[in-house]
């Protein structure tokens, strides 16, 4: 009723101006973590939180003009990078009662049930978009924070595979992590993505004891890598490679450009790499340096508090 009302009054404002609700209707409690923590959306620098303000307020104005899916679909995207993943989630869910066959709400519903740590609701989310959409191409997904060529990368369909594989990752569900990750190689078709799945595939087949896999999976990847956004997990390839000290990995440039998210992916590669190397009190400390930052949607983060819950 809220939102057909604020539809309405949309309509009568010639959609000239956004229509704005109170911060007071907001709950900034997310959820639980998987260590018991109370999750909340984050606090953000003023500069960058008028930003995404601004960009949420356009997106909810394209919205109320035109509920579409993809106008749902941005006004999602745009609630949860300011944090607010239960408010992005219930979106999807009112627009999937409408487009009941969209694998793309799936598949962003399905990535935001990771975020909350939900992933029974994750994968069935996301097995829904693997049926649903078309397998005989690509279709680009536009990027929502640019990176710095301001080139999109990826495609739906990597995201999906890519998600899923993630999913049955942090359920510890190996062996259909392998084959979403084995999938999501099929549609890695530039050196960031291919990065990317290269990563979690490796430490997915450590995991399964499949090291002779794991090494030549290493073998098959290109010596030289054009990486524009993947850095840390390219940097997580050269570690398990040997090229690069592991220890390296936990020290992060003043250049770069979100230190604190950095660590929360090269800090859990590093620890992950020390665990099935045989070093699990090694392995626990790097993971409580991931877990005492706050980027607690990061998947490095999720995972690391995966590890440390089953490890508890």
């Amino acid at each position: 009723m809220k939102q057909a009302a604020l539809f309405i009054i949309a309509i009568l404002l010639g959609c000239s101006r956004p229509v704005k609700e109170s911060n007071e209707s907001i709950n900034h409690f997310q959820g639980i973590s998987l260590l018991g923590d109370s999750l909340y959306t984050p606090v953000y620098e003023k500069a960058r939180k008028a930003k995404l303000d601004s960009n949420l307020n356009k997106a909810l104005r394209h919205w109320q003009c035109d509920p579409s899916e993809m106008t749902a679909i941005w006004y999602g995207r745009r609630t949860a990078y300011l944090g607010d993943y239960r408010k992005a989630i219930e979106i999807y869910t009112q627009t999937l009662r409408q487009f009941p066959g969209s694998y793309k709400l799936y598949r962003h519903r399905g990535h935001r049930y990771i975020t909350l740590r939900q992933f029974d609701r994750a994968v069935e989310d996301l097995e829904k978009a693997a049926r649903l959409m078309p397998g005989d191409t690509l279709e680009i997904e536009p990027d929502g924070i640019p990176n710095a060529q301001n080139i999109p990368l990826s495609s739906t369909e990597f995201n999906v595979w890519y998600h899923l594989g993630l999913a049955h990752y942090l359920r510890n569900d190996l062996e259909q992590a392998e084959k979403a990750y084995l999938k999501c190689m099929e549609v890695s078709v530039n050196d960031d993505l291919l990065c990317a799945t290269a990563d979690w595939l490796y430490m997915t087949l450590r995991r399964l004891g499949k090291d002779e896999e794991a090494a030549t999976l290493l073998d098959t990847l290109p010596h030289t890598m054009n990486i524009i956004e993947n850095d840390a997990y390219f940097k997580r390839l050269g570690m398990y490679k040997g090229d690069l000290p592991a220890d390296s990995l936990l020290s992060v440039g003043l250049g770069n450009p979100d230190p604190g998210l950095a660590i929360a992916t090269q800090g859990y590669g590093v620890g992950n790499w020390h665990h099935y190397n045989g070093d699990t009190a090694k392995a626990k400390m790097i993971l409580q340096m991931v877990l005492d930052g706050r980027h607690w949607a990061a998947f490095g983060f999720i995972a690391a508090e995966a590890d440390m819950a089953r490890w508890e």
